[in-house]
């Protein structure tokens, strides 16, 4: 086992981990985190997105010990009643996934909204090609894309031109 320390949502954790865990991992079983998802176990998918110190990654595919005093933010942390990202309130992206109906069952959703971030801290008005681009690791079976591309656009129009 070997000590590991983190922050998750603004909190800092301290566990003991295999070497093998993985992170998503870590932050379902361990620290009860599951809005993260898992879906493939191989990276294909996307259920498992996260924002490791700032950058979308696919934690079913991260070693836990590659957190080593990073900043790890999940679905979680987006938005919370107090001391989350958006303190009361849904991020602009999760908003716009509702507004535009891009989710359906829901399993995809908390990875899709996590890469749109990643996207659009890349892309503030990312063009068609740029969005399929930055979402073409996450897999949706049940929307058809469309309204996700949809919730994208809106969401950057939201975050460019806040009320």
């Amino acid at each position: 086992m070997t000590s590991l320390t983190l922050k998750v949502n603004g909190s800092v954790h301290t566990v003991d981990v295999e070497d093998r865990t993985l992170l998503v991992d870590l932050l379902r079983d361990r620290l009860k985190l599951t809005g993260t998802h898992v879906g493939c176990d191989t990276s294909q998918c996307g259920c498992c997105t996260v924002h490791l110190d700032g950058i979308a990654l696919k934690s079913c595919t991260t070693l836990a010990l590659q957190a080593e005093g990073a900043e790890v933010v999940t679905i979680e942390g987006l938005a919370a009643p107090a001391g989350g990202l958006h303190p009361g309130g849904l991020h602009p992206v999760q908003e716009a996934f509702s507004a535009c109906h891009g989710l359906q069952c829901g399993y995809c959703t908390p990875g899709m909204i996590m890469a749109t971030i990643d996207l659009l801290a890349r892309h503030p008005d990312p063009t068609d090609e740029q969005i399929r681009a930055g979402l073409a690791g996450n897999l949706c079976r049940c929307t058809g894309y469309i309204n996700i591309e949809a919730a994208v656009r809106a969401a950057a129009a939201a975050m460019r031109h806040p009320d």
